[in-house]
């Protein structure tokens, strides 16, 4: 039905409690998935993960018979350092995830560029270089369990929110295992074109996430929260320029929309779904 290396992230059905968002985008017509496990964002995760959760999580999603490309997680502001205690607690939140992934067959865990907020706490450079240590030794945890570690390298709410400090992050990250997952709508929110950070990045770029948006104006900021189709991102030329580039990983529409109603999310997933297909 839709293209097979399409996916759907659970956070385009968060208002959904996890066993019915599978059934959705298994009803859909989605053979893979992201599964959301961002505190706030989407709780089909618990955020205090323990080994039990982590079991009771996996044997959901297993049992849905959807595949999962990634788990899309978060263990705290990457650029703040951290006393002992903070650091260990830390430290098992990214073995549980890390555990999650593995036990869903997830080919990745997804953290974020930073913590929520454009300003460092120290100096920009500093943050940075805190950050891609914190991927970095992420990236090494990970392949105990098997599982490769990417970054949202451009995130218009976090530290690194705009192409220039994605390619801060990126230098730091050169000859590091960390992929970098491009996401359309934060690129086209900060101001930036999708097409230009495919030119930058693609040799780092292992997924991609699918939503729309505005940039910033003077008045307003920008918006990522809405469905393909009623933003400015040109997901033509994007994908375009990735099919250029010999991009061969997969898709994700995460649909984290503010456009539509509940009622509507299923309907308007499955269209969004047939026109990224056709462009894929």
């Amino acid at each position: 039905m839709f293209h097979q290396r399409l996916g759907c992230s659970s956070i385009s059905f968060r208002h959904q409690d996890l066993p019915t968002a599978l059934h959705t985008m298994r009803g859909l017509g989605f053979a893979e998935i992201d599964l959301g496990a961002l505190p706030g964002v989407c709780d089909h995760v618990p955020y205090v993960l323990d080994s039990e959760a982590v079991k009771a999580v996996a044997a959901v999603v297993n049992n849905s018979g959807l595949r999962v490309r990634s788990v899309n997680g978060d263990i705290g502001n990457l650029n703040a350092t951290l006393d002992a205690g903070a650091q260990e607690a830390r430290e098992r939140h990214l073995e549980m995830l890390l555990t999650l992934a593995a036990k869903t067959g997830a080919d990745a865990l997804v953290l974020p560029c930073g913590a929520i907020d454009h300003d460092p706490l120290q100096s920009l450079e500093e943050d940075i270089d805190v950050v891609a240590a914190q991927l970095i030794h992420a990236s090494v945890r990970a392949k105990e369990f098997g599982v490769e570690l990417w970054t949202e390298s451009l995130h218009y709410y976090r530290l690194c929110w705009n192409t220039e400090r994605a390619q801060l992050l990126a230098d730091r990250l050169a000859g590091s295992d960390v992929g970098i997952v491009m996401d359309f709508s934060h690129i086209v929110a900060s101001g930036g074109d999708p097409v230009d950070f495919v030119d930058r990045f693609a040799a780092r770029v292992k997924h991609v996430h699918l939503r729309d948006a505005v940039p910033a104006t003077d008045n307003e900021p920008g918006n990522i929260n809405l469905s393909i189709g009623n933003g400015k991102a040109d997901f033509t030329a994007g994908l375009a320029a990735l099919r250029d580039m010999g991009y061969a990983g997969h898709f994700s529409l995460e649909l984290e929309t503010r456009d539509v109603t509940h009622e509507e999310r299923p309907a308007a997933a499955a269209k969004a779904a047939s026109f990224i297909t056709d462009l894929i």
